[in-house]
């Protein structure tokens, strides 16, 4: 698909969301892409999983993993591309895990996913999981990239969308100057 292809569905699917936001991270920011939409319908979520498949299609993927909740859908989607099976990682006690009798063998190989990525902060802790039972990350995929292909994970990545979304600290944040409303629409509580 062709970058414009490709934001014409986020468009279509609302997911690209503009006022002032809190991010996962803690950062604030002026965008806000609610990926979660894109699952709300096949229609947007086949043809975007497909094109992330589609970049490890060689790589024999043989799990997909995703951290809950915004990824479980996307694993599911991502691997029945690639045929092969996939798991979600949840938090316990404030850390990642595999649970629900979820095994990773060592030396399989894993393609780890996430509908957006800004900081990685949860994908590293799945990274650092996985690696810690003996899985062979192949490597990291996402819907959407906003760092505009800056953040390493020591792994091959790719994202369907790569783009900079500027998002600042709480303390040098332009928004809150203008005393517009933050908003918190991801799911994860912020410390």
């Amino acid at each position: 698909m062709t970058r414009d292809e490709i934001i014409a569905i986020l468009k279509e699917a609302e997911v690209l969301l503009e006022g002032h936001f809190l991010l996962t991270s803690g950062r604030h920011s002026a965008k806000y892409l609610q990926c979660a939409k894109i699952f709300r319908n096949t229609k947007y979520a086949e043809p975007l999983c497909k094109e992330l498949a589609d970049k490890y299609k060689d790589a024999g993927i043989e799990i997909v993993i995703g951290p809950a909740m915004g990824a479980v859908q996307m694993a599911y989607e991502v691997s029945r591309h690639l045929n092969c099976e996939n798991f979600f990682t949840e938090r316990e006690d404030g850390k990642m895990t595999l649970r629900r009798g979820f095994t990773i063998k060592e030396g399989q190989k894993v393609l780890l996913v996430e509908d957006v990525v800004t900081t990685g902060g949860s994908i590293k802790e799945v990274l650092e999981l996985v690696k810690g039972m003996g899985a062979d990350v192949v490597g990291i995929g996402s819907i959407v990239d906003r760092t505009g292909g800056k953040i390493d994970f020591g792994v091959p990545f790719n994202a369907v969308l790569s783009m900079e979304v500027e998002s600042y600290d709480r303390d040098n944040c332009p928004i809150c100057k203008k005393d517009v409303p933050l908003v918190k629409p991801g799911s994860r509580k912020i410390k």
